[in-house]
């Protein structure tokens, strides 16, 4: 499985509605991981940009995907934005295959060509 960094910006209402009833988030959002496949592993509240960090286990792109489109449906969250990580291990295999990228990056014209 693969591992997510979630980050989270909560509306005014959701905060209003956090306040009047406190709520551990994790644990409620826990079941929505779960029903595609995933694993909820560690959440913090912060704050500056986002309100939540979590970090979750999924078993593909797709469904992270439609873990945080669900979420964003429902209207409480402002800014949802989902980031795939990479143990070291992977990184280091990353950096090995970049070695094979045949590619050519923009360059100027010659003086003169347009």
């Amino acid at each position: 499985m693969a591992q997510y960094l979630l980050q989270v910006a909560y509306t005014p209402e959701a905060w209003a509605s956090m306040v009047e009833n406190p709520q551990n988030r994790q644990e409620l959002v826990r079941p929505a991981v779960e029903s595609l496949g995933g694993r909820f592993l560690h959440s913090w509240m912060c704050f500056g940009d986002y309100d939540l960090v979590g970090i979750i286990d999924m078993p593909s792109n797709v469904d992270a995907a439609a873990f945080s489109i669900g979420v964003a449906a429902k209207g409480a969250i402002k800014a949802f934005k989902t980031t795939a990580l990479l143990t070291m291990d992977e990184s280091v295999q990353a950096m090995r295959r970049a070695q094979q990228v045949a590619y050519t990056p923009p360059q100027r014209a010659a003086a003169g060509i347009r």
